[in-house]
């Protein structure tokens, strides 16, 4: 039996290979990072051919770095920022745009038309979603009414959509040559296309968007042994590795962080932040600005829900001060300068870039910092893009406790901010709650390899990956109830500040 199981993880800024063993260890990985489109103000794109170039590129190095052959690997899993959206020929592999990627606005008049018309309500009830700018079904539509030549292309079976695990999974199969043309039940449910009561396209849902059908790939469990096909032998790999498992990145960290049970969550510190909660085998309603969205389908099992509040900007807010504001040249000068000073000094930063996530879905709010005296400088900056970070946190698990009745004992946390021993013991301070961070901090692409790995039997159950995680370093909060309260409520005036700054024209 092969020692190794691989994940490809296609995020936001980079695509990654990692391969992991038995034990689920790190031992091997490259990552590439592409380029940010950013055409004008609030869209940004990513181009889908350099995306699959740079996959091919860091599958074919990792396994070269870690002295391994593609007999090595007993399977390959893959992940992927979700919400980006891809329409592509599939007689050539040629896209007909850019990819669409998630943090994009363009589509803000779509979602408040439908939220307009009433059809946002139908949206929730089916979809578990809000009408956003943040899901694929509006950059689907936008690309089919902007594009030239799409819309007639669809109808004739020649335009198909995908997020970018499906781009990269059609492509690992054979592309035009037969590639396989499917995603997983957790990418689908990040559309507002798919319903969560029977995990298939809603055909009302479809005519909401004007999409037809027949662009849409067929809808798997995660983890599932023969859904996703294997890998041509003329791939990057140079062999045939049974693709057992795709998750959307924050499911697969879920996967990874061993989230098996209902009550149990995890927060990825990324360029945004994601918060999930297991919810168990039904789908809860939101009322409180969350999403109801699937965590993961391993194999014949049902279905197992979370809830999750996504934030736009979090670690990009860090980026933004590195390259925008040249005030660090690493994101790691962040902590550094930030405890050149005690506290924010009365700063807060609200990094509203696109608009507010969960929980409040507002795309007319836009960043602002406020509080500034003379007095402040730029450690109170760091400090409060740190903060930043931390009370969006915050807000999401407020409104995650208002929703379940589930009270957190303690925050699992992952991602590359969790490297940042500052932010994460302001985190356990916001929230008065402990933070543990595992051993293996990129459990994203964990999770993707679990889910692989399940379906060939590399792993036999969940029992056995619970044993695998291990913590590595957990802070415990330091702040006074007090001071808690204090630093809330200003982050929450800071907020309000932010809101009706852009106006959304309404079709």
């Amino acid at each position: 039996m092969a020692d190794f199981v691989g994940a490809v993880d296609q995020g936001t800024t980079s695509t990654r290979f990692m391969i992991f063993d038995h034990a689920g260890n790190e031992v091997a990985k490259h990552q590439l990072e592409h380029a940010q489109i950013l055409p004008r103000s609030g869209w940004v794109e990513h181009d889908p051919v350099e995306i699959w170039e740079r996959t091919d590129s860091v599958m074919r190095n990792a396994l070269r770095h870690g002295n391994l052959s593609p007999t090595d690997l007993a399977a390959i899993g893959i992940t992927n920022q979700r919400e980006t959206t891809v329409v592509w020929d599939p007689r050539n592999g040629r896209p007909y745009y850019n990819a669409i990627v998630w943090q994009d606005t363009r589509t803000d008049s779509i979602a408040a038309a439908l939220e307009r018309s009433g059809q946002g309500d139908v949206i929730r009830h089916k979809a578990g979603l809000p009408p956003a700018t943040y899901f694929s079904g509006g950059k689907i539509q936008w690309i089919l009414e902007n594009v030239d030549g799409v819309r007639e292309a669809a109808e004739r079976g020649h335009a198909v959509f995908g997020n970018t695990d499906c781009w990269v999974l059609w492509n690992l199969t054979g592309g035009p040559d037969g590639g396989i043309h499917a995603t997983d039940v957790t990418n689908a449910s990040r559309t507002m296309l798919m319903d969560l009561e029977t995990l298939d396209w809603d055909d009302e849902l479809l005519g909401f968007f004007h999409i037809p059908r027949e662009m849409l790939p067929t809808i798997n469990p995660s983890s599932h042994r023969e859904a996703f096909g294997t890998t041509r032998a003329s791939g990057p790999l140079g062999a045939a590795v049974p693709i057992g498992g795709v998750l959307g990145d924050q499911q697969a960290a879920t996967v990874g962080q061993v989230c098996y049970a209902p009550g149990e969550a995890k927060n990825t510190y990324g360029t945004g932040n994601f918060l999930v909660l297991n919810t168990g085998t039904e789908p809860v309603r939101s009322q409180h600005g969350l999403l109801t969205t699937v965590a993961y389908q391993f194999g014949d099992s049902p279905a197992v829900y979370a809830l999750e509040g996504s934030i736009a900007v979090t670690g990009s807010a860090v980026q933004w001060l590195r390259d925008q504001m040249k005030i660090i040249s690493s994101a790691a000068e962040s902590e550094t300068l930030a405890r050149t000073v005690k506290d924010n000094g009365g700063m807060y930063f609200v990094p509203a870039f696109s608009g507010l996530f969960a929980p409040y879905w507002r795309s007319d709010a836009r960043g602002a910092i406020v509080g500034l005296a003379r007095y402040n400088d730029n450690g109170h900056l760091a400090r409060a893009t740190l903060e930043a970070i931390c009370y969006q946190s915050r807000d999401v698990v407020e409104a995650m406790e208002q929703d379940s009745g589930v009270h957190l004992d303690v925050l699992k946390v992952d991602g590359g901010v969790t490297a940042n021993d500052l932010c994460m013991q302001i985190q356990a301070d916001v929230l008065g709650v402990p933070v543990s961070r595992p051993v293996v901090a990129e459990t994203t692409a964990l999770g993707a390899a679990c889910a692989a790995g399940l379906a060939t039997g590399f792993w036999q159950d969940t029992d056995e990956l619970r044993t695998h995680w291990q913590e590595s370093k957990r802070w415990e909060p330091q702040w006074s109830e007090d001071q808690r309260a204090d630093g809330y409520a200003g982050w929450k005036q800071a907020v309000e500040r932010t809101l009706n700054w852009v106006k959304v024209e309404v079709p």
